[in-house]
């Protein structure tokens, strides 16, 4: 008998910047992402104010899931998903994010979306912006550095959630939220990149400003889940953060407290806000270390306390060490890099690969928290290589994601409410990160190449055959 409850939520997850292409179709506007050239694991992606005509912006055509919805959702369907997480694009329905009035075509795709989902029994898992924000808002205000953006957030909630309120009832408010706390997050979450061009790993870090749009993305994050609670009270309201569990290199005590300081500021600060509804004991001493001041208006704390969340999601695909000492080997990673961990293997993109550290992440959040967890985002991003007769072998995939699901069955064994599982770019999608195609997750290999080129064709990996018997036997069968 599985240890996987009967209701278990399996399935896949992508983000429409990174597959849905048809970047300027049906009136959607210009976003951040749309304002992004390709990279590599060596050559960071640029963002760019205008959009050259000699450089390649991969979500502008991506793997056009646009236009090949149906096929995929019947390819997850045969794989037999429950829930297929996916977000909408601020974009498609506000094109500036300024606009009183939704764009109507916009809406209409995902009704489209969400239908076919719905006709093969597949739950929608809607994240409500994931690294999409309209570029207008992000050249205008500074992104999320200006509060007024959280009047444009609420008016797009409160049109999507309408339009789809019998459609979607699974609900996270902002992807990996946390990744506002380090620089690149500027760029992926925040959108303050005003008058800024160049590579990402340019954009000028100021923790200032970095801390006071997370906090009106908290402030947003919380009226939309209390908007949603008073109005739609079918919904299930969530949270999303990148979780890179750190352990201490040594056991010398400078490094347990670093490591101690490491975790709050990576994984707990965000969190502890969404799901405890206040900062944190360690948030004022965290701002003064930083020069940080943050500036809150009357109703702030009142709104962060209504405004929690139901069920607590995270992505995992990594640890690192952290230390103090000088001899230790840095390695690359999910947003921040960190120290090797001489017992973990690393991926051809560097991160560490670490199994039983998703069953400890999984120990420490139900422990802390106390809500349903949820598991939105977990796989390997490797070289697959398309034999010649249109079979990927992806022997290293189906390790990866077996591993991590025994560690998840440890982890309900000892007591975590485990709800579902998503792993990421179920089908073959842009890098968030790097903005290539090279580095690839999905069960389903899609014919499309960094240089552009490609058919856009999809073919099943062996990871593909694996993955729908492993959610037939609820993740007995992991042969």
């Amino acid at each position: 008998m599985s240890v996987f409850r009967d209701d278990f939520l399996w399935g896949g997850a992508c983000a429409a910047n990174q597959f849905e292409g048809a970047w300027d179709v049906d009136g959607k506007g210009e976003s951040v992402p749309d304002h992004c050239t390709n990279g590599s694991h060596t050559h960071p992606k640029w963002v760019t104010q205008t959009i050259h005509p000699d450089r390649l912006y991969p979500s502008h055509q991506a793997i056009d899931f646009y236009h090949h919805y149906e096929e995929d959702i019947a390819l997850f369907a045969e794989m037999g998903f429950k829930v297929f997480r996916t977000s909408i694009n601020w974009t498609r329905i506000f094109p500036t994010g300024e606009e009183t009035q939704p764009n109507e075509a916009g809406l209409a795709f995902y009704d489209r979306v969400f239908d076919c989902c719905k006709s093969h029994g597949i739950q929608p898992l809607v994240t409500i912006s994931h690294y999409e924000l309209p570029y207008a808002l992000a050249q205008k205000y500074n992104g999320w550095a200006d509060r007024r953006l959280v009047d444009f957030y609420m008016n797009y909630c409160k049109a999507i959630f309408e339009r789809y309120k019998d459609k979607v009832t699974y609900w996270l408010t902002f992807n990996e939220i946390n990744c506002g706390m380090m620089p690149m997050g500027s760029v992926l979450g925040l959108g303050t990149i005003q008058g800024f061009e160049g590579p990402m790993t340019q954009v000028p870090d100021k923790p200032q400003e970095r801390f006071q749009a997370l906090h009106h993305q908290f402030i947003a994050s919380a009226l939309a889940v209390d908007y949603a609670h008073q109005h739609y009270p079918q919904f299930k309201m969530g949270n999303m953060d990148c979780f890179i569990t750190t352990y201490p290199y040594t056991c010398d005590p400078t490094d347990i407290l670093a490591n101690q300081q490491a975790m709050r500021q990576t994984n707990w600060y965000c969190s502890d806000v969404q799901v405890r509804g206040e900062y944190p004991s360690y948030a004022k001493r965290m701002w003064a270390d930083q020069g940080v001041t943050i500036r809150m208006e009357p109703g702030d704390a009142e709104i962060l306390k209504k405004g929690t969340v139901d069920f607590y999601t995270f992505s995992y695909y990594m640890s690192n060490c952290v230390t103090t000492h000088k001899d230790a080997d840095h390695i690359d990673g999910n947003i921040v890099g960190g120290f090797k961990n001489p017992y973990l293997k690393a991926s051809d993109w560097g991160w560490q690969i670490d199994p039983k550290g998703l069953r400890y992440s999984l120990n420490e959040i139900y422990d802390r928290y106390r809500i349903p967890l949820m598991v939105v985002e977990n796989g390997l991003g490797a070289y697959d290589t398309l034999e010649a007769d249109g079979t990927v072998h992806d022997s290293y995939r189906i390790d990866y994601l077996r591993s991590h699901i025994q560690q998840m069955a440890e982890a309900v064994k000892d007591g975590v409410d485990l709800m579902g599982y998503t792993p990421w770019g179920c089908i073959d999608l842009v890098s968030a990160s790097t903005g290539e195609m090279a580095k690839r997750y999905g069960f389903i290999y899609v014919n499309k190449y960094d240089d552009g080129t490609g058919d856009y064709s999809r073919l099943r990996k062996d990871s593909f055959y694996w993955y729908k018997k492993v959610i037939a036997t609820n993740g007995e069968d992991l042969d």
